[in-house]
């Protein structure tokens, strides 16, 4: 016999299968540290790669300038204050990617948790059917 509850609790199940379940079962396969650590470490390198391409180009709009001053600033205090901005946006990114992860895990859970007791209720479902 088909029943309407099951056919129902199916079709939204393979609904969420295709849809945001995919993203989601990925993001549970890991367990929170893991997955927070992975995109952290993801974020810094990013943002190591892009400081370096942003003063790279700001240092070559600004070579001339930089090579008339070059005798006369102190390149310690100038490489102190590179990479205290180095610093400042890897750092922030940092925070912002963990936040970010962070309730991206939290959310991926809490919505597999709501899948897999409509796995368990369709389940019992089939054994009371039977």
């Amino acid at each position: 016999m088909l029943s309407e509850e099951r056919i129902i609790l199916m079709t939204r199940m393979a609904s969420y299968e295709r849809g945001e379940g995919r993203e989601n079962v990925k993001i549970g396969n890991y367990f929170r540290a893991d997955y927070i650590a992975l995109h952290v470490l993801k974020a810094v390198v990013c943002a190591i790669i892009s400081f370096g391409i942003l003063f790279g180009l700001y240092m070559l709009c600004n070579i001339e300038e930089f090579l008339e001053n070059l005798y006369k600033m102190d390149l310690l205090a100038f490489a102190r204050e590179v990479l205290t901005y180095l610093a400042v946006m890897v750092g922030g990114y940092a925070v912002l990617t963990y936040i970010v992860c962070t309730w991206r895990y939290a959310r991926a859970k809490k919505s597999l948790k709501c899948y897999y007791h409509n796995l368990k209720k369709l389940n019992s479902l089939y054994q009371d059917g039977q």
